[in-house]
């Protein structure tokens, strides 16, 4: 007696055939209770009454793939993984084995395989990471977790914003709060300024792996330099460090969750639905928070430091770089061009970097050393408008700019593969072209 192996499917199929030529069912019913269409409820039909239940079984049932892969190819590929790849993740193994030893598998196909081998193990099966507990630290301001929260503060009244909170990590106090539209440098640079106006200079700010913390490309195109925000830290002798993962600044991360249900029910009682408004309210909401919530340091001893004398704050907290000055006094900022005012100051700069401030709006201010350099913008895309009157002051740089730009005209010029080597000489000469009877064109009257 031979077994005959069905699915379910397949055995909904023969109760329905069976209905059909039994005439108590349609060819159209069964078609839609099969999903199929009538033509394939006919084929079907003429299977059944041929070979019986056994023409509406799958032909395919125990013959081999066609999307097989040979046989020893797994063994191939993980004894190659096993002896050279060991350490490696499936994706990058797989991206090996196909492009320098040409086996020709999908990457799913060797994550089961290494899986199965224990060359792998998949992160549902991984330890959970233990995030040991530590102290607080013993002083108000010695550490200062500082992150941002964007969220719907302001419920469906108005947009999302982001919240710049800083928490103190001895007391667990709210030191500042600034809703702002993203995170930013200048975000950060008014939420530091007003929380060293307030409280003083803490010893170090504990931060998240953000771009305005931390230079996070492999090769930075500035070279291995500090960010804006961290350039600012530094000229105030305060510092940072960035946290591997969000639950080392757990205290911060916790906060948040706070604000979001009390700073949100708050504001709709108060009926806040803007930035500014928000910001206003924000110093009663911290005097409130703290009285609930804030605990005493170990340490009766406050770890802020005054500001000095010479913490220019207006100037540490701007967008800071530096220029090479020409030796026309002309100097490249974001794709414009300055001509620096020729004074004794300016003179002396030809040749030597000055520092270029950026504020908040978009004002610039040119420093060299100490001394404070005048600049006007010039047109970069042209050498000098038609018509455009030059103060008799810039004449001089004017003039040695346009020479500069000709000489670099005639430069490319020169390189273009249709340049004869004849009209290369002409051109550094600055001899006209002659026409065909030998004579220079006339110039247009």
């Amino acid at each position: 007696m031979e077994t005959l192996t069905l699915s379910y499917e397949e055995l909904d199929r023969v109760s329905v055939i069976e209905r059909v030529i039994e005439k108590r069912l349609r060819q159209l019913e069964a078609a839609r209770m099969l999903g199929l269409s009538s033509r394939q409820v006919r084929r079907l039909r003429r299977a059944y009454e041929r070979d019986g239940p056994v023409g509406l079984a799958s032909k395919h049932r125990g013959r081999p793939s066609n999307r097989r892969l040979r046989p020893g190819l797994e063994r191939e590929a993980l004894a190659i993984v096993r002896s050279q790849y060991e350490d490696f993740g499936p994706t990058l193994a797989h991206e090996k084995l196909t492009e320098l030893h040409g086996l020709e598998f999908s990457v799913e196909t060797l994550r089961h395989w290494m899986i199965d081998d224990g060359l792998w193990v998949p992160r549902s099966r991984r330890e959970p990471r233990i995030q040991q507990p530590r102290h607080r630290r013993p002083c108000r301001g010695e550490l200062i977790q500082i992150d941002g929260s964007d969220h719907e503060w302001f419920e469906d009244r108005a947009g999302r914003c982001t919240l710049l909170v800083f928490v103190d990590d001895a007391t667990s106090e709210l030191m500042e709060l600034l809703f702002c539209a993203s995170e930013s440098a200048f975000s950060y640079f008014a939420a530091l300024r007003s929380y060293l106006e307030q409280h003083g200079k803490p010893v170090a700010l504990y931060s998240d792996k953000a771009s305005v913390f931390r230079n996070n490309k492999n090769e930075p195109k500035g070279g291995a330099g500090v960010t804006q925000f961290g350039r600012a830290l530094s000229s105030l002798n305060v510092d940072i460090i960035c946290a591997n993962t969000p639950a080392a600044k757990g205290r911060v991360e916790r906060t948040h969750l706070t604000l979001q249900d009390r700073l949100v029910k708050e504001l709709r009682l108060r009926k806040i639905s803007d930035v500014d408004s928000a910001n206003a309210f924000a110093p009663e909401f911290i005097g409130d928070y703290n009285r609930r919530f804030a605990r005493s340091p170990r340490s009766e001893h406050d770890a802020h430091r005054p500001l000095q004398a010479v913490d220019d704050l207006s100037r540490i907290f701007s967008l800071q770089e530096t220029r090479l000055v020409s030796k026309s006094l002309t100097l490249s900022y974001k794709r414009v061009l300055y001509v620096l005012d020729s004074t004794d100051a300016a003179r002396a700069a030809r040749r030597q970097r000055v520092n270029i401030e950026e504020r908040e709006d978009g004002a610039l201010t040119f420093w060299h050393g100490e001394h404070e350099l005048q600049a006007t913008a010039f047109p970069k895309d042209h050498s000098v408008r038609q018509g455009e009157v030059v103060e008799n002051k810039r004449l001089s740089e004017t003039m040695d700019f346009i020479r500069e730009k000709q000489r670099q005209r005639i430069e490319a010029k020169i390189a273009k593969p249709s340049t004869t080597l004849r009209d290369a000489r002409l051109l550094r000469a600055g001899t006209r072209r002659r026409t065909a009877t030998g004579a220079a064109p006339e110039a247009p009257r």
